[in-house]
């Protein structure tokens, strides 16, 4: 089952979505002792027990509290779980409850919630925050994004390697199917995007952030961009020719940076008896050519794009390139059409805990024959984060509003570990430039 956008929720769907929800939360953290789950891995991630309270105490908040209340500025996340109050270095040092008390209150919560829907009449309410569903979405895709935090950590964890709990394999690749006439270019990595008018973001309400809206029109010159991501061989590749020493492809700030932290490769990546391998949860492989390279920073990825030749793409080329079809003036919800994603059509919401060969998912393509802008890993673009002409903040200000500036740069796309209902071809993810934590990639444009 999927978040069904655009139409109002029965009830009896939320309840399976928040089951799911819950039920794969759970299955993540089930191989953790108490300690691990208390324990700070990385001042970079918080204790994996906030992350756990902190999704109750969100849907305590807003589907309880607030689900036919005031609506904006009412959400009260006050207390340890306040993530302003408590930024993520300093959560160790909190009084966090363990699983004996976590996962009751977690339950309690879960059931007062479920009677609540039961009493609510959906169809009636003028609430804004019941619109079509809204706000329990909007709780749905909070646990999913939080499930992709968790994953952060559990690869940052320090001790035993996270036992992941495999229960899937990814199809075998196919052969990468020609790049359509129209939009073929010299270079046969890279497809051309004709430029002109172009719609950006979405005014569908019922499952979007407000950082996707409004819809507008952005004209856009003609440009190139790769068919796939950047893959590991193509960052072996860069390392070989001495990538991370040479001065002249990092800007100021990314030179620093590297030279302060010692970094000569992508995170988590070592050499074993002359050769590079990197590590993925408990698993140890050989770097793969074919797979979408992860764990790479903003400036690694402005790095490797300036040596091979090209530049990040701005978020509205990566969006256009995604979704836009220019034969038809058109815009999909996804590259493929407007199905839901999962697991079939992209490397998404994947138990297989890893990204996959490029082109093993042979749908998984945009209508100018760009592969896997959905899953795999996260692609940093050049822009800045920032509200789009129109924007109105809904329904708190710190969801978006607070984080927008220069500071933070945009990423596109979703990752293995992005749940299906957590990603969509207008979703806007952001992080500051240092962060190789999160699983993110890249794919390179080029002015035509």
């Amino acid at each position: 089952m999927d978040l069904h956008p655009g139409r109002p929720l029965r009830p009896e769907e939320i309840v399976e979505l928040l089951q799911e929800a819950r039920a794969r939360t759970l299955l993540l953290v089930a191989p953790l002792d108490d300690a691990d789950l208390r324990l700070q891995h990385d001042p970079l991630m918080s204790p994996i027990v906030w992350d756990l309270g902190h999704i109750a105490h969100f849907e305590e908040v807003w589907l309880l509290r607030n689900v036919d209340g005031p609506g904006p500025g009412s959400e009260g996340l006050e207390g340890i779980y306040d993530p302003f109050r408590n930024p993520r270095a300093t959560r160790a040092g909190l009084d966090l409850p363990g699983r004996a008390d976590l996962h009751p209150w977690m339950a309690r919560i879960r059931r007062a919630v479920l009677d609540n829907l039961s009493r609510l009449d959906l169809s009636t309410s003028t609430s804004p925050l019941l619109a079509d569903g809204f706000v329990f979405r909007m709780v749905l895709q909070h646990e999913y994004q939080h499930g992709e935090t968790i994953l952060q950590t559990l690869q940052l964890k320090q001790g035993a390697p996270y036992p992941a709990p495999r229960a899937s394999t990814h199809p075998t690749p196919s052969a990468p199917p020609p790049a359509p006439p129209a939009f073929a270019c010299d270079d046969p990595g890279m497809v051309r995007f004709p430029g002109g008018a172009v719609t950006i973001g979405t005014d569908d309400a019922s499952d979007t952030y407000d950082n996707e809206r409004p819809a507008h029109v952005v004209e856009l010159p003609p440009f190139r961009i790769d068919r796939t991501p950047v893959t590991e061989a193509d960052v072996l590749a860069f390392i070989a020719d001495g990538g991370y020493e040479r001065d002249e492809l990092w800007d100021e700030a990314g030179r620093t940076w590297i030279r302060e932290q010692g970094i000569r490769a992508p995170k988590y990546w070592f050499e074993r008896d002359g050769a590079w391998w990197t590590r993925v949860m408990d698993l140890e492989r050989p770097i793969d050519a074919d797979r979408p390279v992860a764990h790479l920073c903003w400036y690694e990825a402005d790095a490797y794009a300036r040596w091979i030749g090209k530049r990040l793409p701005t978020e509205f080329e990566w969006e256009a390139a995604a979704r836009f079809d220019p034969s038809t003036g058109l815009s999909r919800r996804f590259p493929w059409g407007d199905a839901p994603a999962g697991p079939d059509r992209a490397n998404v919401d994947s138990l297989a805990f890893d990204t996959a060969p490029v082109w093993s998912f042979a749908g998984n393509v945009s209508p100018i024959g760009c592969y896997g802008m959905i899953g795999d890993v996260w692609e940093w673009t050049s822009s800045r984060f920032d509200g789009y002409p129109g924007y109105r903040t809904f329904p708190y200000p710190e969801y978006s509003e607070v984080f927008f500036g220069d500071e933070y740069r945009v990423l596109r796309g979703g990752s293995w570990a992005t749940r299906s209902g957590a990603i969509r071809s207008t979703f806007r993810n952001w992080d500051y430039p240092i962060r190789r934590q999160i699983f993110a990639g890249l794919r390179c444009a080029a002015d035509d």
